[in-house]
Order: structure tokens, then sequence, then C-alpha cells
């Protein structure tokens, strides 16, 4: 009996871990960023950056994304949003971010607060990855990764700024949809 309940509970923790060691996300660190072509899954990582974690739950449930465009995408490289001016220069009425820089690996997928030169200038700007971009480990803060939906990301319009730039239709907590 303590065997079938020892690999039970190995069995569990192994359902629960994601590819990067992490607990699986539940519904209060999920988002839902719908976008024109369908939705994204991101789970986010508040084991790496609490405070980032907080800031984006926090704009998303005043329903700051809500609108904003994709003002920087650039091929290979990434997709940046989370300015409501649309000009890469802008925030929201909250203040910046100290850093939480870790090791993990800005791999496909990973979601990146964007600053200026300043280490804790982070405020509402953040990037998601198209590809392997480990050259920023260690000097921007990761605060999500997409699950699922990778696809519709890789549809948003490409420039600096894109000529008809794509936008976050709306962007929800998940455990605030159920």
């Amino acid at each position: 009996m303590r065997r079938l309940a020892f690999a039970a509970s190995i069995i569990g923790a192994i359902m629960t871990t994601d590819t990067n060691g992490a607990a699986a996300a539940g519904p209060e660190n999920t988002l839902i960023m719908e976008l024109k072509d369908g939705p994204v899954v991101i789970e986010l990582r508040p084991d790496l950056a609490p405070n980032h974690v907080d800031r984006i739950k926090e704009l998303t449930r005043e329903g700051f994304y809500d609108g904003v465009v994709f003002h920087r995408v650039i091929e290979g490289f990434m997709a940046q949003t989370g300015d409501p001016t649309g000009t890469g220069r802008g925030g929201s009425d909250k203040d910046d971010l100290r850093a939480e820089f870790t090791d993990t690996n800005f791999s496909r997928g990973t979601i990146g607060m964007a600053r200026t030169q300043a280490p804790h200038s982070a405020n509402s700007q953040f990037f998601i990855c198209f590809n392997d971009c480990s050259f920023l480990n260690g000097q921007y803060t990761v605060w999500g990764q997409v699950t699922d939906g990778m696809e519709h990301v890789d549809a948003i319009a490409r420039g600096e700024p894109p000529r008809n730039p794509d936008s976050i239709v709306s962007m929800k907590v998940q455990a605030d949809t159920q």
C-alpha cells in the first residue's frame, strides 16, 4: 500500500511539473491573451519574478492591455507590446519595477519585460520571443511562457512599427473567466 501511495505521489508531481521544472500554473497564474487569429495561453512564473507577475496580473485585471498594439515586431526575434500610446515610449501610471533577473533561458515563447537601458525601468511593456534569444539571459526579467497558441503570436504583423499593427484583443487572468 505504501508503494502505491508513493507511486501516486510521484506521478502527481510529474503531472504538475512543466518542461522548465516549475510547478504547472493554475488558473490564477495563467493568462489568456486573445489575438486576432486566436487565443494564446501564457503560464506566469511567480517563482522567477513575483513582482513582475503581480504587475502583469494587476494591469490585466484593470483591462490595461485590451486593444494595445504590438508596436515593435522583429522577424526572428520578438513581438513587443504593452505601451498604450503605441509608440514604444509609454507605460502605465504605476511605478517602475526593480529587475528580477534570473539565468532562465529566453527560448521560443518566453515572455520578458521590456525596459530602457536602466535595469530597473520595466513598467508595462513586454515582449514574446519568436526564437531562441539566449543572448538576453540575465539582462531582462522573465515572467511568463507561452504554452499554447504560439502560432497566433507567429502571425503578428512585422515592423518597427508595423504598417498595420496587430493588437491584443483582450487579456484575462484565467481564474477570472471561470
